[in-house]
């Protein structure tokens, strides 16, 4: 399984994914669940997957090799629309469940996944969707800026706590970390490296990207100190009457 989170926020985007597929005492597969289609000046488009890994890679590969290797064919790299992606994404999840779905439910093998599609594309606002298992999609809102998929239960509270669409992306991101470092304290099936995207509004230009190891020093902070910070909230709270 894994954990992914997106956030569309006023000031821009925050994509962030584990890369853990498999999860065991003696069975710890890694891959990255993030990626990004880019073109400086013209677009940013970031997919995030959770699911049957097979499902998720084989959906982004037909894109891409239909944008290749078909003439004329639409892909992602030139869909005129953030919806026009999700569509594309969406079409590509029934195409290749309807190809594999039967194969796998004959071997016990689970064939759903999903997609967190995030993205600006020149000339329209910076948009966010997830992406069902059946094709079909939302978008997010000003009432609801962000979306998980995966193992989301653990990381949510705080979450719903703190994001707001008017939420800076550096306490964003912050906020993120936090999410990821509960949800792998308390699930097994998620778990480092965790892969965390920026993206300013309108810049249309990846410029913040960055890897995080279970040993990188800012995550052990990040980490030590919601802790503590957790631990002396606890401490203040007000005492009970029969205390």
């Amino acid at each position: 399984m894994t954990y992914c989170i997106g956030l569309n926020l006023d000031d821009g985007l925050i994509l962030a994914s584990d890369s853990r597929t498999n999860a065991g005492v003696d069975h710890v597969r890694r891959a990255g669940k993030m990626r990004v289609f880019a073109q400086d000046g013209e677009r940013v488009v970031v997919t995030l997957s959770a699911g049957n890994l097979s499902l998720t890679q084989n959906v982004l590969n037909l894109l891409e090799h239909r944008s290749r290797h078909e003439t004329g064919s639409l892909g992602i790299l030139n869909a005129q629309s953030m919806f026009q992606v999700a569509q594309l994404v969406g079409d590509a999840m029934r195409e290749i469940r309807s190809r594999d779905e039967a194969y796998l439910r004959d071997s016990g093998i689970d064939p759903t996944g999903s997609f967190i599609v995030g993205g600006q594309i020149r000339g329209e606002a910076p948009r966010l969707f997830l992406v069902y298992s059946e094709g079909n999609f939302i978008e997010s809102s000003d009432e609801t800026p962000f979306f998980q998929t995966g193992e989301i239960k653990f990381g949510k509270p705080i979450l719903d706590r703190v994001i707001s669409s008017h939420t800076s992306l550096v306490e964003a991101a912050k906020c993120t970390l936090v999410s990821f470092d509960s949800t792998i304290r308390s699930n097994l099936s998620v778990g480092t490296p965790i892969d965390l995207l920026v993206y300013r509004r309108d810049s249309l230009k990846v410029e913040i990207q960055q890897r995080f190891e279970d040993d990188d020093p800012y995550l052990q902070a990040i980490r030590d100190s919601w802790n503590t910070s957790m631990r002396r909230a606890v401490e203040a709270l007000p005492l009970p009457d029969w205390a």
